[in-house]
């Protein structure tokens, strides 16, 4: 198939990685990347309009556009795929000359920060809808959507492989992913507790205080290969949820195992389906079970390593790749 992919297109991100999914499957894929709508830069003037209007620039947005039909009238796609392009203008992509369209989004559908008036307009003329939350498939179908596939979420080998410390520190724990207020808490507990044992990377916490007086490592995002070498310097990997997408499983439930890090994570059915708790990963239900299993991992540093490398082999042996999941979504529509 001829696929027009839109998405946002940098190094780790999800789109990027189904993106090329899809050309391992066998496809031939053209990518516009739609990150100067989805995600403009903070504090310049589109972001600012953007939280002023409530709705993204509209130049940025034409601009995309008018890529969006040049590239289509040269390539010709079988399919144009939209990775969470709900800020776009759904008529134009919709009236984009394509045998089949497709929409995939990796977070909540149902969770108002996740979609838009004018994509829930037009939700039901897609040709099908994916989504990576099992409870979004009877909410999207009582929307109107023509068809829904679930499929999980994946790890991109191209990233998401062991590889070597960039630099002497072990941590004991640590979480790398977005601050959040259902997370903040327990990181900075975590902080106070182990203090210099702790590494905390992501957008958002360096602007925490709590965790600034504590003497954990708090450093920015770690995208890419840089996401593997941060899971190599960590001995717990902590795989924690997003409440407002009711998440049962993540992006990280795939990546940390992939990458070799041991995989500590909130006990979901999804996550005790996918691992065996206590020899491919470790769940946890509350905190004090947390910290139980964080004195494990501190005390038994061999059987650590054996934990983290079953989960790796279940995981990559598991077809959990972007490229399987690509196959998932083309399957679904033959």
């Amino acid at each position: 198939m001829r696929i027009l992919f839109l998405g946002d297109d940098w190094i780790g991100s999800n789109a990027t990685s189904l993106a090329d999914g899809f050309r391992r499957a066998g496809h031939d894929v053209v990518v516009v990347d739609t990150t100067a709508v989805s995600h403009p830069a903070r504090l310049s003037y589109p972001w600012i309009y953007s939280k002023l209007a409530g709705r993204r620039a509209p130049w940025h947005v034409e601009r995309i556009h008018r890529r969006i039909e040049r590239v289509a009238t040269e390539f010709r796609p079988d399919l144009l795929f939209g990775f969470k392009t709900v800020h776009l203008d759904q008529s134009r992509l919709l009236a984009t000359p394509a045998a089949l369209h497709v929409h995939y989004s990796p977070d909540d559908a149902s969770n108002p920060y996740n979609t838009s008036p004018g994509y829930l307009e037009f939700e039901r003329e897609w040709d099908l809808v994916v989504t990576t939350k099992q409870h979004n498939v009877a909410e999207l179908l009582a929307r109107g959507a023509r068809e829904v596939k679930f499929v999980l979420s994946a790890y991109d080998p191209a990233w998401h492989h062991p590889r070597a410390r960039r630099g002497s520190t072990r941590y004991l724990v640590g979480f790398i992913g977005a601050c959040r207020p259902d997370r903040r808490g327990r990181i900075v507990a975590l902080g106070h507790e182990y203090g210099h044992g702790v590494l905390v990377r992501g957008p958002g916490w360096r602007r925490i205080p709590e965790l600034r007086t504590t003497r954990a490592t708090v450093a920015g995002p770690a995208y890419g290969a840089a996401f593997s070498s941060a899971v190599a310097s960590v001995t717990a990997n902590l795989v924690l949820l997003n409440s407002d997408n009711r998440d049962t499983h993540t992006c990280r439930t795939f990546e940390v195992p992939a990458a070799g890090g041991l995989f500590v994570g909130e006990r979901t059915d999804e996550h005790a389906a996918l691992l065996d708790d206590g020899t491919e990963c470790l769940l946890f239900s509350d905190d004090d079970e947390l910290y139980e299993l964080l004195r494990w991992c501190d005390d038994h540093p061999d059987l650590v390593r054996k934990v983290a490398d079953a989960g790796r082999e279940r995981i990559t042996s598991g077809r959990h790749g972007y490229v399987d999941r690509a196959r998932e979504i083309v399957d679904a529509l033959t």
